[in-house]
């Protein structure tokens, strides 16, 4: 990565969710503001602003990413996934967020979208997690309102809904 002026704004390009898109930002600009100041992606939650809640967690080029301890101009080139690209189509939900939604395992909605992130990057490498795994994985997410049960309990549904879609599918 090349040098950045502090003293100017930077082009930043980046992949997000898919497609192509671009602005400026200062070298010190976070991506979580870059996101949701910038280019109006308003899943991305800031909570602490220390990498501790998770409420700002994305995946960038594969990985789990905390946005608001990366700085935008980092990502320039990158390919980014955010809440808003979990679902497959305006009018449906992903299998994830349909078992968040039945099992009430959201209320306020803040640490939604980090836990969302994680738990789909990982029922996407671990598709028959079990309980303390995905408890395990919880453990990096604070949560002030649902006591975790629902969330765990949306998490495991998932899996198995996953797991016998993919059965079905091998099964044809």
């Amino acid at each position: 990565m090349t040098r950045l002026e502090a003293d100017r704004r930077h082009a930043v390009r980046f992949s997000l969710n898919g497609k192509p898109v671009e602005g400026e930002a200062e070298p010190r600009t976070l991506l979580s503001d870059f996101l949701r100041q910038q280019l109006g992606a308003t899943g991305t939650h800031v909570g602490c602003e220390h990498g501790v809640c998770g409420a700002c967690t994305i995946v960038v080029d594969g990985m789990l990413t905390r946005s608001c301890l990366t700085l935008a101009a980092q990502v320039d080139g990158c390919e980014l996934r955010t809440v808003e690209g979990l679902a497959p189509s305006a009018d449906r939900l992903s299998v994830l967020q349909q078992a968040f939604r039945r099992n009430h395992a959201l209320q306020c909605g803040f640490c939604t979208a980090g836990i969302l992130m994680s738990l789909d990057h990982y029922l996407a490498k671990n598709p028959a997690p079990t309980e303390a795994e995905i408890r395990d994985l919880l453990s990096g997410h604070i949560c002030r309102c649902t006591g975790y049960t629902p969330i765990i309990q949306a998490a495991l549904e998932a899996a198995a809904e996953l797991a016998s879609s993919k059965k079905e599918t091998s099964d044809a």
